[in-house]
């Protein structure tokens, strides 16, 4: 629905009226049409078609989606320049007398005042801001696609836990989540994201859910560089929403012949120099909901029987669970899945949904870190939100 009327408008204004009625005007909206289908044709073809033949299709369908976007956001920030306009226009002469025109029509009566406007200059402002919206929206949606798929940045993040040992200090998170692997986002860039990881020299990796978007039949060789990982004391993950939207015991067992160790529910201890902390993982907020037989988040199973005087560290896809952690007594919670915003505005309707969107804030005496993720979902671009490797190093409090 919302897909429908953001292209209804997109014809309104770049299409009806910026053309007269005729060939030009058919043809350009059929296109509207067809491109307005693409998405959902994309979606609905994924589990029919291969992911070679998907990836043209994906690629194409939410491409257009991003600029779409991007292009009702600035013809609709333009709509008051285009209310002045035709506004100075009418007062700066009154118009000749006429023949009546078609209602709607390009001469039709203006609402600003009934006064009939010159079609040949309400053309003219329609096309210069269906213009300038145009490139307004690809220079925005390509500087997202190229940001998108451009190697992460590194985030450092220092943490002090009151209650770390000092044989802890320096220890070193490295964090991603959202990869997303799918017919878009794989290949070479998730290699380059792994290679980004060992290179920062990790004592744990967290992937913090999200990982795929696919099934592991399909995807089983863009995920085969989760075996080049290297970690100190190892990689682990858990499940994001979207492991649920495809089959997710296969992934789970196939996550372990790579060296990835899945935390459903449950903790292990991570130690050094005599001293220890709880790493603790979690099933994500949707599990329980998703039909998926035994899964659903329990905080408590994954706590039950631990040390008081012991940190731990969760690992929980919504950064929304983070209000249970505080009630819990968890000193860091580790997130994904807002993506960072990943298409500015969203970041705001994020905050609708989830206590954070990105970087490290404190709630009660949990702190929550959000990393703005790896890879996207959707329209393959980024903007406002670049992707990100996050090495979270754990401080011990100073004396």
């Amino acid at each position: 629905m919302a897909v429908s009327l953001l292209h209804g408008y997109l014809w309104w204004r770049l299409v009806r009226s910026t053309t007269v009625p005729g060939r030009l005007r058919r043809r350009l909206t059929l296109l509207t049409v067809v491109l307005a289908l693409l998405p959902a044709v994309a979606v609905l073809t994924r589990r029919d078609l291969s992911l070679a033949a998907q990836a043209p299709l994906a690629w194409v369908g939410y491409t257009w989606l991003g600029i779409a976007f991007y292009a009702f956001l600035a013809l609709l920030a333009l709509e008051p320049v285009r209310f002045l306009l035709r506004l100075r226009d009418r007062r700066r002469a009154p118009a000749p007398e006429r023949e009546p025109v078609p209602v709607g029509g390009p001469g039709a009566p203006d609402p600003v005042d009934g006064v009939p406007a010159d079609p040949s200059r309400r053309l003219f402002i329609a096309r210069s801001l269906a213009v300038t919206a145009g490139v307004a929206a690809l220079g925005t949606a390509g500087t997202g696609v190229y940001l998108a798929n451009s190697a992460p940045v590194v985030r450092r993040v220092p943490v002090t836990l009151p209650r770390l040992d000092p044989a802890l200090d320096g220890l070193r998170i490295v964090t991603f989540s959202d990869g997303h692997l799918s017919a878009t986002y794989g290949g070479r860039r998730f290699e380059r994201l792994v290679e980004t990881v060992n290179a920062q020299r990790p004592d744990v990796v967290a992937i913090v859910g999200d990982l795929v978007d696919g099934e592991v039949d399909e995807l089983r060789g863009e995920a085969a560089p989760l075996a080049d990982l290297v970690s100190a004391q190892g990689v682990f993950f858990v499940t994001g929403n979207h492991e649920y939207f495809v089959d997710t015991d296969a992934w789970l067992r196939h996550l372990p012949t790579l060296g990835v160790e899945v935390l459903r529910n449950e903790r292990v201890p991570i130690t050094r120099g005599g001293a220890s902390f709880d790493l603790a993982g979690i099933d994500d907020r949707t599990a329980a909901g998703s039909g998926v037989p035994g899964h659903g988040a329990d905080l408590d199973t994954a706590l039950d029987g631990r040390d008081d005087a012991t940190p731990v560290v969760l690992l929980a896809h919504q950064p929304f669970m983070v209000d249970q952690a505080r009630a819990a007594g968890v000193d860091l919670q580790l997130s994904g899945h807002t993506h960072g915003g990943q298409l500015w505005p969203f970041d705001y309707a994020i905050r609708l949904d989830q206590p954070a969107v990105e970087g490290l804030s404190r709630h009660g005496d949990t702190q929550l870190y959000v990393t703005a993720g790896a890879g996207y979902w959707g329209p393959p671009m980024r903007v406002g939100a670049r992707p990100e490797v996050t090495v979270v190093e754990l401080r011990a409090p100073r004396t």
